[in-house]
């Protein structure tokens, strides 16, 4: 079991830079135009082809093939746009949402893999147990953190069923386990307040933290996750 927080996949952005350039032209970028904003460079594209496309399918590669596990928790801290990233401003949303695979685009329906994946999906029949999962953790970290729900106001997430914390949207790390995702969006990092307990780590019991007794930001999220996972199985669990 792995047990390091480096990247699972063995190779490195640079190993990428071929097929960002590659990419670029295909989109008629010129790679090498000094005036490029920095998402039409090659450096970024190798970036983001390395930790949003390979690590993940690296990911879903050891998940299906090797652990097979019945669930996968995605934990995730949210964030916000801050403005001029040389003076990156704190905003005052603090809010919570989990994720279950849908609400595909026509887009994203003329690919292939994703095609197969999302039929791959709907023939596991994953989706009942997925949904389900993700409303019995909604509600314990709704009640852990006292978080509002997060409202899409664009096309590409959905809320799907009785609660106002789970969308339906297509992602990557969704979409390519082949096993129930609970995928969790807490915490919008650049509040004050989150920023806040982040910087105090974690601690035992109780702490004066952003004007309020508070338990540690990462026990707050950890006992959340696992109360809504006890919920579900302890009333689902197979005899």
């Amino acid at each position: 079991m792995l047990k390091s927080n480096a990247p699972v996949n063995s190779l490195s952005p640079s190993d990428f830079a071929g097929t960002a350039r590659a990419y670029l032209q295909s989109a008629l970028i010129d790679p090498d135009n000094p005036d490029n904003p920095r998402s039409h460079t090659v450096p970024w594209q190798s970036e983001k082809l390395f930790y949003r496309t390979h690590e993940i399918r690296t990911r879903a590669w050891l998940v299906n093939a090797v652990i097979e596990p019945d669930v996968v928790v995605c934990l995730h801290f949210n964030a916000e746009a801050w403005g001029n990233p040389a003076r990156p401003q704190f905003v005052p949303r603090n809010h919570l949402h989990l994720l279950v695979n849908g609400t595909y685009s026509a887009a994203e329906m003329r690919l292939h893999d994703q095609r197969f994946d999302m039929v791959s999906r709907l023939l596991s029949r994953v989706h009942g147990e997925e949904r389900a999962l993700s409303e019995a953790v909604a509600a314990s970290m709704a009640a852990a953190t006292g978080l509002p729900a997060y409202e899409y106001t664009t096309p590409n997430a959905k809320r799907v069923g009785p609660s106002p914390y789970v969308y339906a949207r297509n992602l990557l790390a969704n979409r390519v386990y082949r096993c129930p995702v609970v995928f969790i969006e807490p915490y919008v990092m650049n509040n004050r307040e989150v920023h806040d307990r982040v910087k105090a780590g974690d601690y035992e019991g109780l702490k004066m933290v952003a004007g309020q007794q508070r338990q540690s930001i990462f026990r707050e999220y950890a006992d959340g996750v696992a109360e809504g996972l006890k919920n579900y199985y302890s009333t689902n669990r197979r005899r």
